[in-house]
C-alpha cells in the first residue's frame, strides 16, 4: 500500500502529460458540432454494391467523432461529401511457372469533394486518387474471389479512414462554426 502511494503522483503525472504537451487524437474532432451529409457515390465501374460499400465504409469512420454527425438529408447539413468511383483495374503483376499469374492487383480510381454548405466553399477536393492493393492468385477460383474481394476491402477502409483524417485535419485548421 505505501508504495502505491509513492507511485500514485507519478501516474496522476502521466494523466496529465499528454493534455500539456500539445497533444491530440488525430482520429477525434472536439471542435464545434457539425451535421454531414454523404452523397451515393457514382459507380462507373461493372462492380456491384461498390458505391454501397464505400459509403457504409465512411459512416463507420466518422462515426468515430463525437462532433460531426452524418444525416441522411442534404437539408440541414452542415457538409456534403459527394465522389465518384471512376476505375477498378485488376492487372497482372507475377509470373510463375508456364507464365501463370500469381499475383494481382486491384487499382481502383475515385474523386471526391468535400464541401462547406453553408459557404458553398470546398475544404478539398481530390480529382483523382488511385488506391492499390496486392492479392494471391490461387488455382482454387473462389479462394482468388477471397483474396480479391479482401484488397478490395483494404482499399475502402484506407480510402475512407483518409477521407476522415482529412475531413478533421482540415476542421482543425479552419475552425468551422
Amino acid at each position: 500500500m505505501k508504495s502505491f502511494i509513492r507511485f500514485l503522483p507519478f501516474c496522476i503525472l502521466l494523466l496529465f502529460l499528454p493534455s500539456s504537451c500539445g497533444y491530440h487524437n488525430p482520429y477525434v474532432y472536439n471542435g464545434p458540432e457539425l451535421s454531414l451529409y454523404i452523397t451515393n457515390w457514382k459507380n462507373r465501374t461493372s462492380e456491384l454494391n461498390l458505391d454501397s460499400k464505400i459509403y457504409l465504409s465512411l459512416i463507420k469512420w466518422y462515426q468515430k467523432s463525437g462532433s460531426i454527425k452524418v444525416q441522411r438529408e442534404k437539408a440541414g447539413a452542415d457538409l456534403i461529401l459527394a465522389g465518384e468511383i471512376v476505375s477498378i483495374d485488376l492487372p497482372s503483376l507475377t509470373y510463375g511457372v508456364n507464365n501463370v499469374t500469381t499475383q494481382a492487383r486491384v487499382h481502383l480510381t475515385v474523386r471526391y469533394i468535400l464541401k462547406n454548405l453553408n459557404s458553398d466553399k470546398v475544404l478539398f477536393e481530390v480529382p483523382k486518387k488511385i488506391l492499390s492493393e496486392k492479392y494471391s492468385i490461387n488455382a482454387d477460383s473462389t479462394v482468388t474471389s477471397d483474396n480479391e474481394s479482401k484488397a478490395l476491402d483494404k482499399i475502402i477502409d484506407d480510402l475512407s479512414e483518409n477521407i476522415y483524417l482529412n475531413t478533421l485535419s482540415k476542421l482543425r485548421r479552419l475552425k468551422i462554426k
